[in-house]
């Protein structure tokens, strides 16, 4: 029997934050591997550097100096008035910006590498037929790119899930209200609750086998497709 005193509040809430930070990984993700893997321009690599930073850069760092950013006094918000400054830290809202920035540097590489090994004679020869830029990227390399997209986006959806360090700067870990399953296995640990620890831990490898029995589900007929 699952143990009633754990935190079972984070369920829905993790779900939540993970379903907000997909779709925005998958809005900023694709344009941004898209750019890298297509175009050539002045802070290309540096562009590069920050979308990749959360993987190399200690997370709990990271979540400071989005807070140092962020935060109501933070140096990105400081110059509006009191009364428009937006309350994204220690919110929900901030549990969502710490899963998409540990999240995105996952989602765009396989999709940045899915662009960049496309062959440009496709592009041509649909230029050669009067198909627009846009039309191009739509109708041709999505497509083609979905399995990298696909793959990018259930890593970066497990990322999400299993976010800490930043979370703890930016949400708070605040007991019933920005404590995702994750912290609440973190809280459990530290109160010597093994028993919700191990619990919320199984719901979490649960979720996690479910996404990479979909990523195996869908690449099959994606490569016989392909």
């Amino acid at each position: 029997m699952l143990p009633e005193t754990c935190a079972w509040t984070s369920f829905p809430l993790t779900l939540k934050v993970m379903g907000w930070s997909v779709l925005l990984q998958l809005a900023l993700g694709i344009p941004l591997a898209w750019v890298l893997a297509r175009c050539s321009f002045r802070g290309k690599a540096l562009l590069d550097a920050l979308v990749t930073l959360p993987l190399v850069f200690p997370p709990i760092v990271i979540g400071y100096v989005l807070l140092l950013l962020l935060g109501r006094e933070g140096w990105l918000l400081a110059w509006l008035p009191q009364g428009w400054r937006p309350h994204w830290v220690f919110s929900e809202t901030g549990l969502v910006i710490a899963a998409v920035v540990a999240g995105l540097p996952l989602m765009v590489k396989p999709a940045q590498a899915a662009f960049a090994e496309m062959d440009d004679s496709l592009r041509e020869v649909a230029a050669t037929l009067g198909a627009r830029p846009w039309q191009v990227i739509i109708k041709i390399e999505l497509p083609l790119g979905r399995l990298g997209i696909l793959a990018g986006l259930v890593l970066a959806a497990g990322r999400s899930m299993g976010e800490v360090g930043i979370s703890l700067m930016l949400g708070g870990n605040i007991s019933g209200r920005t404590e995702t399953l994750s912290l609440a296995v973190y809280n459990h640990v530290l109160g010597s609750e093994a028993d919700c620890a191990n619990a919320l831990s199984l719901v979490l490898a649960g979720l996690a086998a479910l996404a990479f029995f979909l990523l195996r589900k869908f690449e099959r007929p994606i490569a016989k497709t392909g």
